[in-house]
C-alpha cells in the first residue's frame, strides 16, 4: 500500500481483481472501503477484465498492473478512482492511465493519485521514462499530466489523443 496526504493507494491481486469484477460485496469488504455505485468509472469499465487476464497470467508483477484510490471521506474509507500501468516495464519505460469518480474529479485527488504511483515506479531502477496518452477533449487530464511534469511528445494512437511523456531525470520539478 501506498499512502500520500489524502489517499491510501492499494495495488490490484488477482483475488481483489475477480472480487471487482464479480462480486462488489466481497470487493468492498476486502478493500475494507465503501465502494460507490457508479464504480467502475465510465472510462476504466471496458479495461477490467483486460487488466484482470494481465494480472492473472503474472500474479507476481503487483504493482505494474491496477491500484485502487481510496479516500477518507465523512470518516469512512472511500474508493474515488483508480490508476495503474499497462505492465512492467520495457525498454525502462511504462505507460501510466487513471481515472476518478465524477463526484471526486476536480479536487486534486488524480494529480495526487499519478503522482504518487510515479514515484512508486521510478523508485526502481529499471524505469527512466513514464509516458501517458489522453484525449484533447478531456482537458483535466491534461492538466494532471502538465502538473507533474510531462511534456507533450505529439500525437497518440488514438486520432484525438496526445501523448506525454516525463523522464525520470524531470520528475519533481514542475511548476
Amino acid at each position: 500500500m501506498l499512502t500520500t496526504n489524502r489517499l491510501f493507494l492499494i495495488p490490484a491481486t488477482v483475488t481483489l481483481a475477480r472480487a471487482e469484477l464479480a462480486d462488489r460485496g466481497e470487493f468492498a469488504r476486502m478493500l475494507d472501503a465503501v465502494v460507490p455505485d457508479n464504480w467502475p468509472p465510465e472510462s476504466a469499465a471496458d479495461a477490467l477484465p483486460l487488466f484482470f487476464g494481465w494480472l492473472e497470467a503474472a500474479p507476481d508483477q503487483i504493482g505494474w498492473f491496477g491500484w485502487y484510490a481510496l479516500a477518507e471521506i465523512l470518516h469512512q474509507r472511500v474508493l474515488i478512482g483508480g490508476g495503474g500501468f499497462l505492465g512492467p516495464p520495457q525498454s525502462q519505460t511504462i505507460q501510466v492511465g487513471y481515472s476518478v469518480l465524477t463526484e471526486y474529479q476536480g479536487q486534486g485527488y488524480a494529480t495526487e493519485m499519478v503522482g504518487e504511483l510515479i514515484r512508486w515506479a521510478f523508485s526502481h531502477e529499471d524505469v527512466t521514462r513514464v509516458i501517458a496518452e489522453t484525449e484533447w477533449a478531456n482537458p483535466a487530464s491534461v492538466r494532471v499530466l502538465k502538473k507533474l511534469g510531462f511534456e507533450e511528445m505529439g500525437g497518440g494512437i488514438e486520432s484525438e489523443g496526445m501523448r506525454f511523456e516525463l523522464l525520470k531525470s524531470k520528475f519533481g520539478q514542475s511548476k
